[in-house]
């Protein structure tokens, strides 16, 4: 019987010759991610710190991008600790305010590579299987032992395969795709599974596995990853990345799946996720005509140059429409600039768009975008819990770049086809 992606990655890791579905490893993990919680991660630890150090300052990456630029005195004094101990250890990947969101920046960096393991004290390190990774979260005390001690152990995930068909059509973009898998998987349906998508892949952008990746920890994935094909490898040669730095593996043919689901990309619609969970899955065509008070366009999952331009495309000689308010935030800096430079980000301002920040603070409702009590948001983000933009009271909804801009076009949800055609 063959081997699964993650059973190949992790034995690799751990210096064994194969393992199984649920065997316990111990391995050192490629890179450690954290953001900032990392002045939480070493206030833990502290008392180590000043006796040990830390055990490699190649290991850690550190982003500052939940609270950024900082909105109290509080926050500014944990970024002003987490820029000290950076400085004290000589941590090499350290990335300020502004730069972008972490997930983002980790793979346009070039230090999520195939075949790696990369861990981060943020659920949605899972991002980094776009590009043929083992990534996952873990919590504060794993990291903050990590940074001491420089190994951990997981345990062997079982697999599902998500096989793909075809290509999307006109108006159907990949978070309409994973907004339907999670809808048919449900929250808990991948528990502790990684998740391999097979198939025509060829068709799906980096961008694109990037959005698909980055919501698998909603489904409760460990891992959802896409293997390294032509695509992977210009992407990671325009980040910087030579072909012979990394080794990609890919799952063997006859491997054992958990279980297997099949997608025709020609057969998905624009959907949305309705309040308050991720698999509360509908049609726009379901609930069509829902009044929104904003509408918020970025994040990880969805904040890059090709989102953005998506949603100009729809808006470009348009105004949002009077009482609906659209928030931009770009994924990064790198592809703000990216934006700027043929006037995606112009053409979203001058429709009414309000730019903020790379950065991640609307999503999880830290500033910049919070809802009032009985406020409806339409997000391109990657959760819709209640409070997660900030007040229990307000609902948001789930959708893609396109539903959202033609949403913020008329006030209320649309089908972004009907503004295509």
């Amino acid at each position: 019987m063959g081997e699964t992606f993650a059973q190949k990655v992790l034995a690799r890791k751990a210096g064994l010759e194969s393992v199984v579905p649920g065997q316990i490893v111990t391995l050192r993990p490629d890179h450690l991610l954290a953001h900032d919680n990392t002045a939480a991660i070493i206030g833990k630890i502290s008392g180590d710190l000043d006796r040990y150090g830390i055990v490699d300052p190649e290991m850690p990456i550190i982003v500052l991008d939940h609270v950024v630029p900082a909105s109290d005195e509080k926050t500014a004094s944990n970024h002003k600790k987490v820029r000290e101990f950076v400085k004290r250890f000589g941590i090499k990947n350290f990335f300020d305010a502004g730069v972008g969101v972490c997930h983002q920046v980790v793979v346009e960096e070039g230090l999520a590579l195939p075949g790696q393991v990369l861990v981060g004290s943020d659920s949605h390190t899972c991002s980094y299987g776009a590009v043929g990774a083992f990534a996952t979260g873990i919590d504060r005390t794993e990291a903050a032992a990590l940074l001491l001690r420089g190994e951990m152990w997981l345990k062997v995930p079982h697999s599902m395969k998500m096989s793909l068909r075809g290509r999307f059509r006109k108006g159907v973009y990949a978070k309409d795709l994973i907004l339907k898998v999670i809808g048919n998987v449900s929250a808990a349906g991948a528990a502790y599974r990684s998740v391999e998508f097979h198939g025509d892949i060829r068709n799906l952008s980096i961008g694109d596995r990037f959005t698909i990746s980055n919501m698998g920890v909603e489904m409760d994935a460990k891992a959802a990853v896409f293997p390294v094909d032509d695509i992977t490898v210009e992407y990671l040669e325009d980040a910087g990345v030579n072909r012979g730095d990394y080794t990609p593996l890919w799952a063997d043919k006859d491997a054992d799946y958990f279980s297997e689901h099949q997608f025709d990309l020609s057969d998905i619609v624009p959907g949305v996720a309705k309040p308050h969970r991720v698999d509360n899955y509908a049609t726009v065509e379901e609930v069509k005509g829902l009044v929104f008070d904003q509408c918020f366009l970025g994040t990880c999952t969805n904040g890059r140059y090709e989102d953005l331009r998506i949603a100009a495309d729809i808006l470009k000689g348009e105004k949002v429409c009077p009482g609906t308010r659209l928030i931009i935030a770009p994924a990064s800096s790198r592809e703000l600039c990216m934006a700027l430079s043929d006037g995606t980000i112009q053409t979203l301002v001058e429709a009414g768009g309000m730019l903020l920040p790379p950065g991640c603070g609307p999503c999880l409702g830290a500033h910049q975008g919070v809802m009032s009590p009985g406020e409806r948001t339409l997000s391109t983000a990657n959760r819709n819990f209640k409070g997660r933009m900030g007040c229990k009271e307000a609902e948001i909804y789930l959708a893609s770049p396109a539903t959202v801009a033609a949403t913020a076009l008329y006030g209320e949800l649309t089908d972004p086809r009907e503004v295509l055609d």
